[in-house]
């Protein structure tokens, strides 16, 4: 602040009067009060938070030495001082005469703002104080004949206590029916109060049980509203699936058509190349009763035999993979064997132009499985599934007539497929050919 404080000149010889230390105390404790609690030193943090009685009589010593040692806060409360003496703070700092006011004020602004000299004004105001204390002696007499007249006035008084107390009874009458009225008035007003409160907690109650019906309706209305869409959803989706598999059977039974048709007109156009050879001699009809059992079994044991079918026109090929890649090269990874398995097949396919499909076990395709060449389809069985059944459904699902090859080792796929008309090879003499 302005009036920064200064050292002063002789801490140790500056003794301020007892009324002067006094009042600077409860200058201080005031000063205290009002500070902000961040603002508070830290000595006189737990005067603080003492009653504005107590802070000045039991903090006394703790504040006379926070004014004595801590600059910041002595100067916190010479802005005080200050503002409310300008005048005398004034007069202090220049040296001026100060004659006219009094010492304890004197000493405390000295104190307080410490200009030059200071400790000389603290001085000067000190023994100012001391000799009006000598001329006070001097009334001590007319002190004591005051104190007379207050004796004689204390005895004349001793009659009032009786006039008191009857006035005090008649006032506390008075006061006791004016509250009996009060309380019988609150009493009324409490009951109104209560049966209000009540009425008020029936309506919210009420309120809140319309709105709980409100929102269940609301709720089994918007429930009624998304089953209704969910269902009209599910019809069109069935419907379009309906729609769909129509079109896919349609198509299925086209291809199955055409397939017929063409392995027909291959096959016609076959036997008329035929035509030209002499008529045979024997009929089929007229081996049926002599021929032996398995005389016409469906089953290629030879390459050559396996070359004759890769022949025929149209002929669909489906090979039981991992019964044949098991057969010839199980030693290799099963991602090896598919890949030479295909590779192979692939071959097979561009040189005799037979349709080619590879069905292998497994519910999934593999992680990596590398794109597959033309003219093979490559299959994997589902998972409720294995490859002998997946073999079983694409015979099935071929028209009959249609020439039709299964390379597979497992004696009961072989009898099934058979029994559907198609040939047979085992495992170990495709790889025959292939090699």
């Amino acid at each position: 602040m302005s009036t920064a404080a200064q050292e002063p000149d002789d801490p140790v010889a500056v003794v301020l009067s007892e009324p002067a230390r006094q009042r600077l105390v409860l200058i201080a404790a005031d000063v205290l009060a009002r500070m902000p609690p961040d603002e508070v030193p830290p000595a006189l943090r737990t005067i603080a938070r003492f009653t504005s009685a107590k802070r000045a009589r039991l903090g006394g010593p703790t504040l006379a030495a926070a004014l004595d040692a801590d600059g910041d806060f002595r100067a916190k409360v010479a802005e005080v001082v200050v503002e409310a003496t300008p005048q005398l703070v004034q007069a202090v700092r220049e040296g001026t005469s100060t004659a006219a006011s009094d010492p304890i004020d004197t000493a405390i602004v000295a104190y307080l703002t410490r200009p030059d000299g200071w400790t000389g004004t603290v001085a000067q105001a000190n023994a100012r104080w001391a000799d009006g204390r000598g001329h006070g002696e001097a009334s001590t007499e007319q002190i004591s004949r005051l104190r007379g007249e207050l004796a004689e006035l204390r005895a004349r008084a001793k009659g009032e206590p009786g006039r008191m107390r009857k006035a005090l009874q008649e006032a506390e009458q008075a006061t006791a029916v004016d509250v009996s009225e009060l309380r019988r008035q609150l009493r009324a007003r409490t009951a109104e109060l209560r049966a209000a409160t009540h009425q008020l907690e029936q309506a919210q109650a009420a309120l809140a049980e319309t709105r709980l019906r409100i929102d269940a309706a609301t709720s089994t209305h918007e429930a009624e509203q998304r089953r209704g869409r969910s269902r009209i959803a599910d019809l069109e989706r069935t419907a379009e699936t309906i729609r769909r598999g129509a079109r896919a059977d349609r198509d299925v039974d086209d291809a199955r058509l055409w397939l017929l048709v063409n392995t027909l007109a291959e096959a016609a156009a076959g036997i008329r190349r035929e035509l030209s050879l002499p008529a045979p001699a024997v009929r089929p009809g007229d081996t049926v009763a002599s021929a032996p059992p398995g005389a016409r079994s469906r089953r290629a044991d030879d390459p050559a035999a396996v070359e004759g079918l890769l022949g025929l026109p149209n002929v669909h090929v489906v090979v039981d993979g991992y019964n044949v890649t098991k057969t010839g090269y199980g030693e290799l990874p099963l991602s090896d064997q598919r890949a030479r398995l295909i590779g192979a097949m692939a071959a097979v396919a561009a040189r005799s132009g037979a349709e080619v499909t590879i069905a292998f076990d497994g519910g999934e395709r593999p992680p990596a499985q590398p794109p597959v060449p033309r003219g093979v389809r490559v299959l994997f069985s589902a998972a409720e599934e294995i490859a002998d059944d997946l073999i079983r459904r694409l015979i099935a699902a071929e028209p009959e007539g249609r020439p039709l090859v299964v390379v597979t080792s497992d004696q009961q796929v072989v009898t099934d497929v058979q029994r559907a008309g198609a040939w047979t090879v085992p495992s170990a003499v495709l790889l025959a050919l292939l090699r």
